[in-house]
């Protein structure tokens, strides 16, 4: 047999087998990580909320909120401590993005979230609205979140909004400005 003969006979053969013993361990390695990793910031967020424990139970929605100035259907992001847009709050379900139906009202703005505890925010807590482009976990072009400033307790909360229609966001600051110029000239 020549060289070439030889080299052709060895190419006929199956790959070698792999491991599977081997394959399986770092799997399970891989597993393990995974897991302690996401128990690792469940257990940060549990600690934040803790921290946060002694923010006051959320205004209930009233029985007759009022009659509707504006309303928005979108998106809720995250409630952070004013003027901090990187600090969110997890106390009291402020945390837990969802969807949201807002409605503006004389009496203040009510907050329905499907997936998370509705709230209300009275006018008299409520100290303005601006356009941003980011809250805690959301970064959006330009203007493409609505921010509404409020106080509960003894903090001041920004809440980040996404509406379906981001062209309804200018409307929004407008009217929360207003509602809250007319109800600091009316003191």
């Amino acid at each position: 047999m020549n060289a070439t003969t030889l080299l052709l006979a060895e190419a006929k053969h199956s790959a070698k087998i792999t491991d599977l013993s081997g394959r399986l361990e770092w799997l399970a390695v891989f597993v393990v990580l995974v897991a302690l990793v996401y128990w690792l910031m469940w257990r940060a967020w549990r600690k934040r909320a803790a921290r946060q424990s002694d923010l006051p139970e959320l205004p209930a929605i009233p029985a007759d909120p009022g009659t509707p100035v504006a309303e928005l259907s979108g998106r809720y992001h995250a409630s952070t401590t004013a003027g901090d847009w990187l600090d969110r709050i997890a106390a009291r379900g402020l945390g837990t993005r969802s969807l949201v139906d807002l409605t503006l009202t004389e009496q203040g703005v009510v907050v329905r979230r499907p997936a998370a505890t509705d709230f209300f925010i009275p006018s008299a807590a409520l100290r303005g609205a601006r356009l941003d482009k980011g809250i805690a976990g959301k970064v959006v072009p330009e203007g493409g979140l609505l921010v509404i400033t409020w106080s509960h307790g003894d903090r001041v909360i920004d809440s980040g909004f996404r509406s379906e229609h981001p062209a309804e966001h200018p409307a929004w600051v407008e009217a929360v400005n207003n509602l809250n110029t007319t109800r600091e000239g009316a003191r």
